[in-house]
């Protein structure tokens, strides 16, 4: 008898990772260049962390990754990141190195971090996070690392990007796999997150349901349990999964619209590399935006902190030109336009 359908979902998902991160391995070690690197510099069996909270999504992900990994001869570790943000978040996440340490998975890290308050509590602890795992890579050389988004967990970030208005890149969510040289792999943004929980009862695997993803005062928390049911009981079931192939398809969209917009910066340019007004206002306006985008990003301005609100501005020293003056951009970044060319620098 095989295992309970819900523990063969995960298992096939995390496996088809696995075996990716097995063969970009593979690829990297015997290209050009490697052979005469030492072996204690580069293990021939690759290290794969699971970053667990002890929440249902990330436990099955860690049993699943337990399970798999040993069958294709890739070491399997964990780390679990203390955010501090609650009364005993120290000893929760002693209790989860220790399910870890169960499941058989080493080395196994904790990691404590301090969140700011930069961009509201819930970016801000989203960026301490990925920082800490970053590191955690870093200090024990791992190849990737597993992390437990569903595709509920899509459908809210798709919803959220909607809200923002801030085009179609963040209509395209969360990416299978992201982070440098592909560090982050996401096997469960096909899975529902109901199928995590269940492969976590059927297996009495204990979990933690973290209050702050029932907290109000948190917009997720209220998009999941109010925005998303409001949805689905006025348009009926199957939103989740629409908004999951709508991540996808914006998701190609964009990737298309981005090369397209690489290709074209270089030739907008003029011998000095500025950037010449005509030319961009030749190109289709979502190109455009993303050239802007790229130039302002290149000049200093944070990624994240660059909304589309930002680009229509500098978008109307092309579009709309009255003789307007420069435009401020985040990071002490301006733009301006002088003589027919528009410079972005630092102000």
């Amino acid at each position: 008898m095989g295992p309970h359908p819900a523990v063969a979902a995960i298992r096939l998902a995390v496996r088809h990772v696995l075996h990716d991160i097995l063969n970009g391995h593979r690829a990297t070690s015997e290209a050009p260049g490697r052979s005469a690197q030492a072996p204690h510099e580069r293990p021939s069996s690759p290290l794969v962390l699971v970053a667990c909270s002890g929440g249902a999504d990330s436990m099955a992900l860690a049993s699943a990754l337990a399970f798999e990994a040993p069958k294709l001869g890739i070491r399997a570790g964990g780390v679990t990141v203390d955010h501090g943000l609650q009364p005993g978040s120290d000893l929760r996440a002693d209790e989860v190195v220790l399910r870890l340490r169960e499941l058989g998975l080493d080395p196994v890290d904790s990691v404590a971090v301090t969140v700011g308050r930069e961009g509201g509590p819930e970016a801000a602890a989203r960026d301490a996070r990925y920082t800490a795992l970053d590191a955690a890579a870093v200090r024990h050389g791992a190849t990737a690392i597993l992390l437990g988004h569903t595709r509920d967990d899509q459908a809210e970030t798709v919803l959220l990007g909607l809200a923002r208005g801030s085009g179609i890149r963040s209509l395209s969510g969360m990416a299978a796999v992201s982070g440098a040289d592909g560090r982050y792999r996401r096997p469960f943004l096909q899975l529902d997150r109901q199928t995590a929980r269940k492969a976590c009862m059927v297996q009495s695997l204990p979990v933690w349901d973290d209050p702050h993803n029932a907290d109000p005062a948190y917009t997720r928390s209220r998009l999941r349990h109010e925005g998303l049911p409001a949805l689905e009981k006025a348009l009926g079931k199957g939103v989740v999964e629409a908004l999951a192939r709508t991540a996808q398809l914006s998701r190609d969209d964009a990737d298309a619209l981005d090369a397209w917009a690489g290709q074209a910066e270089a030739s907008v340019r003029d011998a000095a590399g500025l950037l010449e007004c005509a030319k961009l206002y030749a190109l289709p306006p979502a190109v455009r935006r993303r050239v802007l985008r790229r130039a302002a990003i290149e000049a200093g301005a944070p990624a994240g902190s660059l909304f589309a609100r930002h680009i229509e501005e500098v978008d109307r020293l092309i579009t709309g030109w009255r003789g307007q003056g420069a435009i401020n951009l985040p990071g002490k970044v301006v733009a301006q336009r002088q003589g027919g060319r528009l410079v972005i620098r630092q102000g």
